[in-house]
């Protein structure tokens, strides 16, 4: 059993595509797909609550709170146990859903226990790039991840207990950075991503990650 969680906030227009392509890539394989409304003012909850009534494989998770990207994916992961392997991924469409069985299939061979969706494409601008080739770098360095991770990630089941207990707790800030203390090898493969993120929200994480690392490091 393959579990996808996804992260939502206001992708009330994207929710019914996103499952929709999830269902063709995941054809033939068993999976649920775990949709975790982080308390969204937008009417996700009322389209993620029609897919789940039209689709037994299809899981609503919806946070009182807003906890942020990171923290709804945690969530979700813990509300789904019963899997194999998991999967997270944006609810915008930036990661496309058709990637996912060439994260599954690389995870499938049993020598890592996370495979991220390496980040490719002209998917921001030409500062963003450069900002962000910086940014991963230096997380590399610090945790020894794949200086083109991302939260768009496939892991095992030691991975992602090890996501739930980081982040939940707060002695994690992103899912990507908690993976680094699973104490799994991670790799990653290329996909072409598209165009979402704001600066302002690139830079809160980055800052924020970045920091965790090198505390972390030094200890």
């Amino acid at each position: 059993m393959i579990s996808i969680v996804v992260p939502v906030y206001r992708n009330a227009d994207t929710l019914e595509p996103l499952a929709e392509r999830l269902a063709t890539a995941l054809n033939g394989r068993a999976w649920t797909l775990r949709l975790v409304v982080d308390a969204c003012p937008a009417g996700s909850a009322e389209v993620a609550r029609r897919l789940a009534a039209a689709d037994d494989r299809v899981r609503v998770t919806e946070l009182e709170v807003n906890g942020g990207q990171h923290a709804a994916l945690a969530r979700g992961l813990a509300d789904e146990a019963d899997a194999g392997a998991w999967v997270c991924l944006d609810a915008d469409l930036q990661d496309p859903p058709e990637a996912v069985p060439g994260l599954l299939d690389r995870l499938a061979r049993g020598d890592v226990g996370a495979v991220f969706a390496g980040r490719r494409g002209a998917y921001e601008s030409r500062v963003r790039r450069l900002t962000g080739t910086v940014h991963r770098w230096v997380a590399a360095r610090l945790t020894g991840l794949p200086a083109d991770a991302g939260a768009f990630v496939a892991m095992d089941a030691v991975v992602r207990t090890a996501v739930v207990s980081e982040v939940l707790s707060g002695r994690a800030p992103s899912v990507v950075l908690a993976v680094a203390r699973a104490g799994r090898p991670a790799v990653s493969v290329p996909v072409v991503r598209d165009p979402t993120w704001t600066a302002s929200a690139r830079l809160c994480q980055s800052v924020r990650s970045l920091a965790w690392a090198a505390r972390t490091r030094t200890r």
